[in-house]
């Protein structure tokens, strides 16, 4: 990792960026002595933190929106944290539990990057409850979820693909500080890959994937969520709800160019919709106990 040309591409969006360092000379300083004494997994976390004291309290636009990545980041930490190693993940192949892990790792680190980002402006770590609700009489609609791998993969293809479209939604609220919204398109970035490494799972394992939406492609295709489970299908279908359209920037993308194999799921196939923030909380407040 090489700070200085960490600092110099900051440079470019901000040149003060050395006077609220205190030069970049002392800047060089102070991370000398921090990853001195600090173990190399934590310099990440240490750059971050110097960056937080020397940008102070960012705008309440961004925190507010940092917050709500970090909630969605808790909900996915907590969610990978309890079905690594739960009995339904062991009926997994050893490659997909390698899988599993590692994604639960890189949502943990989105979760402690986020909360050293924002300091004390951090909101806490809700309760989940990944039942889907258990005030529901009988249990929520995922009960059980934690012996059943296929249902593990459809809940996370869920969260996952929510997730993209939730940061998608976010980035623009996020252009007056770039170097935020540069951190926030390279979690965005992971999400995607996680997104269409679960789909991949999903198709192997070949469970809970609607007959005409086999085989599962690593992205979404219309609204079509291809999963197949009537306990929640209406509130898992809300992930995918908007992702039909067809129509860019007031260019309709079907048969573009005069090629006709561009049909409504090619074009819708081409791009990613974003969610609101309502959109988003209507989707994963199931999960979060009041």
């Amino acid at each position: 990792m090489n700070l200085q040309n960490i600092i110099s591409e900051i440079e470019k969006v901000d040149p003060s960026i050395n006077d609220r360092l205190d030069t970049r000379r002392s800047a060089m300083k102070q991370f000398a002595n921090i990853s001195g004494k600090i173990a190399l997994a934590a310099v990440p976390l240490a750059i971050a933190s110097m960056f937080n004291k020397a940008y102070g309290q960012t705008p309440s636009t961004v925190n507010d929106v940092l917050n709500f990545a970090l909630t969605l980041e808790y909900l996915e930490a907590e969610f990978y944290t309890k079905i690594v190693g739960s009995p339904g993940y062991l009926t997994a192949p050893a490659v997909a539990q390698a899988a599993l892990t590692k994604i639960k790792n890189d949502e943990n680190a989105h979760v402690a990057f986020l909360k050293t980002v924002l300091g004390t402006n951090a909101v806490a770590k809700p309760n989940f409850d990944f039942t889907g609700n258990k005030s529901i009489a009988g249990g929520g609609p995922f009960t059980g979820y934690l012996t059943n791998y296929a249902v593990q993969l459809a809940m996370a293809q869920t969260f996952e693909d929510t997730g993209v479209r939730a940061y998608k939604g976010q980035a623009g609220n996020l252009q007056s500080n770039k170097t935020v919204l540069t951190a926030a398109l390279q979690i965005h970035s992971v999400e995607a890959r996680h997104a269409s490494h679960i789909r991949y799972m999903r198709r192997a394992l070949d469970a809970a994937i609607p007959a005409g939406q086999k085989p599962l492609k690593p992205w979404i295709t219309l609204n079509y969520s291809g999963i197949e489970y009537p306990p929640a299908q209406a509130n898992i279908n809300l992930s995918f709800a908007g992702d039909e359209v067809t129509t860019q920037a007031g260019v309709n993308i079907v048969g573009i160019g005069g090629n006709s194999y561009i049909d409504a799921k090619a074009a819708s196939e081409a791009f990613d919709e974003p969610l609101t923030k309502a959109e988003v909380l209507t989707i994963v407040n199931p999960f979060i106990i009041p």
